[in-house]
């Protein structure tokens, strides 16, 4: 049978717009304009133009003065965070960790972040939650000295629900080449040098999810986000979204600070957890020794271990465990170290020390795992852990 013509003629009804299929373009207008006024906060002098164009412009002039400029770019998004997030209807905390997660993730090699952009998708553009989710990520740039130079919002009906959303962005930063840090830098007889994170940052949501939040039936605690936990001192909601630290201006003080004599590498411990992301700016002549008795994780750590029966193998390659960031310093300069990052208001210890490969540690009270890829040990335990 022959496929019939379109008679233009004939109507089935109203004719189809784009808000009938989901999207409001007057909504999206209007988140806009509720956010401009976060983004105005979030300027460097080198940021031309202002919301609204197609490109975000930054006058790159400044890097004349670099002898060779690098180029650093990071890219993420803040996992199933989100998720928390949209059930407690609170959202500006989730920027936020945003920017922790792309800015602290530059800074390692010694980069300062100049701009950043944004991307949030939703299933329905709630101005006043595009603009709080725009709010954190605006106060966390000025936390890091970083530009918002732009970003997108976009409306997907039908692939999320309405009030469902995801965020991502990704950032650029310079560093000059005589200043890089990383592996190449690093050498026996250095320290690690830890800095507190605020808890569980935006990392292993997954898994806490699953145990504090899942159904009995599939193994889970089956507690609800407004319940008061008393080893916590607040709600579980409260506890699950407290925000990341963004150490940036705390790094890069301790990089300007110290020099590439002093301060060698750094580390962001995000996904895998500190041994894997350490391992990753150590060179393979060395191995890390870390010592857990010299610090306690937050309550938050210790609950997910006893409630959910997670094994120390599986927490601490899912989570951060209390180590939010850690810089590799020679050993002369670790006190100046821990004393400038505590003037930046940050938690701030010794944890550890670096020695040649093939080093062994002694093994108190036979706690010692194998190093991954040879490079990184953690021996000992926390205080207060069994």
């Amino acid at each position: 049978m022959s496929e019939q013509p379109l008679d233009p003629g004939r109507t089935t009804g109203a004719g189809a717009t784009y808000e009938a299929a989901g999207v409001s373009i007057d909504a999206g207008d209007k988140a806009v304009e509720l956010m401009k006024v976060w983004v105005e906060k979030a300027r460097r002098p080198e940021m031309l133009g202002g919301i609204g164009g197609f490109a975000g412009l930054f006058d790159a002039t400044a890097l004349k003065s670099f002898d060779t400029p690098l180029l650093a770019t990071s890219a993420d998004g803040v996992g199933t965070k989100v998720a928390i997030a949209q059930a407690m209807d609170v959202h500006h905390t989730i920027g936020f960790d945003l920017v922790g997660m792309l800015v602290d993730d530059l800074v390692v090699c010694g980069a300062e972040p100049l701009f950043l952009t944004d991307y949030i998708a939703t299933g329905r553009v709630v101005p006043e939650r595009v603009a709080a989710i725009v709010q954190g990520i605006a106060e966390a740039c000025v936390q890091a000295g970083c530009a918002l130079i732009g970003g997108e919002t976009a409306e997907h009906p039908g692939l999320l629900g309405p009030d469902e959303y995801d965020v991502a962005g990704s950032t650029t930063g310079v560093v000059e080449a005589a200043d890089l840090l990383g592996p190449g830098r690093v050498v026996p007889g250095d320290v690690v040098v830890a800095m507190g994170s605020s808890g569980l940052h935006a990392n292993g949501y997954s898994l806490v999810r699953h145990v504090l939040l899942g159904s009995p039936a599939d193994g889970g605690a089956g507690w609800s986000l407004d319940r008061h936990v008393d080893d916590l001192g607040r709600t579980l909601g409260e506890e699950l979204l407290t925000p990341t630290i963004v150490y940036a201006k705390a790094c890069l003080d301790l990089a300007r600070t110290l020099g590439t004599t002093g301060t060698h590498a750094m580390s962001h411990v995000t996904g895998g957890g500190l041994a894997a992301n350490l391992e990753r700016v150590l060179p393979d002549s060395v191995v890390a020794v870390l010592d857990r008795a010299s610090w306690t994780p937050q309550p938050v750590f210790d609950l997910v271990r006893r409630v959910g029966s997670v094994g120390r193998a599986d927490l601490e390659r899912t989570l951060n465990c209390g180590i939010g960031m850690v810089a590799v310093t020679a050993a002369a300069d670790a006190d100046r170290a821990v004393s400038l990052l505590r003037g930046h208001g940050l938690r701030a210890w010794v944890c550890g020390e670096v020695h040649a490969a093939g080093h062994r540690p002694a093994a108190p009270g036979g706690l010692v795992d194998p190093p991954p890829g040879g490079t990184v040990t953690l021996t000992g335990a926390h205080p207060g852990w069994s």
